[in-house]
Parts: C-alpha cells; structure tokens; sequence
C-alpha cells in the first residue's frame, strides 16, 4: 500500500493530492483506487464508470483499446 494511503488512513481524511495518479474524484474510496481494489477487488466496467464519471461504453473503448496495444506490445516481442 501507497505511504500517502497509508497517512490518510491514519488521519482518517480523504486523500488531497490530486495529482497522484491514484487519486480518484470517489470519496466513499477515499478518493484513492489503491483503497478502491483493497476495498472491492475486481470492479466491473459499470463501477469503473460510476467512479470514473464517464459512461460505461467509453470505459469498454478505453479497455478495447489497452488490450490492442497489450497484443501488439506481446506480438513485437514474441518475434
């Protein structure tokens, strides 16, 4: 676990830093994804668009998108 999760826990606050790229606009998560996959393990695409506050066919593009580039990450290396 993040050091900064770590300290918001103890001082029992949401997390400010909202440069971090963990942080995440979901206070019932302490605004940290890092508490939000502790707290609930695999999240569907529907969670990841609620606390994303995007829809869940934009987060479907964006998950469609990453494996492409997964594969052909795989593919170049397995040559």
């Amino acid at each position: 676990m993040r050091a900064c999760l770590d300290t918001c826990k103890k001082l029992d606050v949401l997390c400010p830093i909202k440069e971090c790229r963990y942080w995440l606009d979901y206070p019932a998560d302490s605004n940290c994804t890092i508490e939000s996959v502790s707290k609930h393990g695999d999240l569907s695409l529907r969670e990841c668009a609620d606390r994303l506050g995007v829809s869940f066919v934009r987060v479907k593009q964006i998950q469609d998108k990453a494996l492409k580039k997964i594969s052909l990450l795989l593919k170049d290396k397995a040559i």
